[in-house]
């Protein structure tokens, strides 16, 4: 069960008018929990004004680096990217939860696979872990890279990129698409939709021989390229996706029960196990989550994005009957498996029994 530990900030650097990178340090005897595979993020945590927000950043350190490295682009509004991005400084001390993710595959150093990723704006974080990682292991492997801005200045990890380019000669390629400046050949402008990506494939990228794709970046953009790569050939097992934020509505705010339909049959016992512990609640059946009920009785359950995305607050229903709303997270044979994001798993049963630690 991911639990936080006290990172300090060794570094930060500037790498876009808006956007950071943070070196972290772990100390001595939480070393061997951030001990992350390629793709993989961190949940931060931060008090503001009385409130915890979590947020999750991916780390896009290359396995061979010997650090952690996350990258943190500003978001309007953004309460901890804009903390992050003026105020943190070196010497500070950020809580983390220890890596989590599975926007990865197996590094295998014989493998002779070709690679293709996606990725929009600051999407590129998790992808550049995976590619520094993916040409330093596996020496047989080809990677290509199709990477969406606005412009050339928004370019994250654009000088770091060029590097791979030049080192991994004719195994790595970059293309880049800008959807605010004009480049010389008109494949490379615009937006990234389905009569580009034919195009791509037609002129550019040899679908057939792709092994493995992945796609990191906004909801609408990674689902038309998934659309896109299932029509070139590509099975679901052979597309790897990582959302960093969601377009859908999220769930209703929980509706008001009166205490006469609390007391006929509305209610749910919930049993949750975390850390070997197990402790029993009653919660309403008007279409909140465990996870929301979970910590209202004050059982310290992992969360971070509360939207379906990761899959930090993921659980296996062991008895009773749920429904999940919305999930980004978990592959069709986790379900069938019966794990279920716990920020999005509404009760249906009268009991349900549910597990942190399977």
């Amino acid at each position: 069960m991911p639990r936080f530990h006290p990172l300090e900030v060794t570094d930060i650097r500037r790498e876009t008018r808006d956007a950071v990178v943070l070196t972290l340090t772990p100390r001595p005897e939480d070393a061997e929990h951030f001990d992350f595979t390629q793709g993989q993020y961190l949940t931060f945590r931060r008090d503001f004004d009385g409130t915890e927000l979590r947020r999750s950043y991916s780390i896009c350190a290359g396995k061979d680096e010997d650090c952690l490295k996350v990258g943190i682009k500003r978001v309007d509004g953004g309460a901890f990217s804009t903390w992050a991005n003026e105020e943190l400084k070196p010497g500070d001390t950020l809580e983390a939860m220890t890596p989590q993710g599975r926007f990865f595959t197996r590094i295998d150093p014989d493998s002779t696979k070709t690679y293709l990723g996606f990725a929009g704006g600051s999407g590129i974080t998790p992808v550049l872990s995976i590619i520094k990682t993916t040409l330093s292991r596996e020496p047989k492997a080809t990677f290509t890279l199709v990477y969406a801005n606005r412009q050339v200045s928004s370019i994250m990890f654009r000088e770091e990129l060029e590097d791979l380019k030049n080192t991994y000669l004719g195994r790595f390629s970059i293309i880049h698409i800008l959807d605010g400046e004009g480049q010389d050949i008109d494949l490379f402008t615009g937006r990234i939709d389905a009569e580009k990506m034919e195009m791509l494939f037609r002129l550019w990228i040899d679908a057939e021989t792709v092994d493995t794709a992945f796609i990191c970046g906004p909801e609408p953009m990674m689902l038309t390229i998934a659309e896109s790569l299932r029509e070139a050939g590509l099975a679901d097992e052979q597309i790897k996706f990582e959302l960093f934020a969601s377009s859908q509505p999220g769930r209703a705010r929980k509706r008001a029960i009166s205490a006469q339909a609390a007391t006929a049959g509305n209610t749910c016992e919930v049993s949750v196990t975390l850390d070997g512990a197990t402790r029993s609640f009653q919660m309403p059946k008007d279409g909140s989550a465990v996870l929301d009920a979970a910590l209202e009785h004050n059982i310290d359950a992992p969360y971070s994005c509360k939207a379906g995305v990761c899959s930090t607050c993921r659980a296996k229903v062991l008895e009773g009957e749920v429904e999940m709303e919305i999930n980004h997270a978990l592959e069709d044979y986790e379900v069938r498996a019966g794990y279920v994001l716990s920020c999005q798993c509404i009760p249906l049963s009268d009991k349900v029994v549910l597990s942190y630690d399977e």
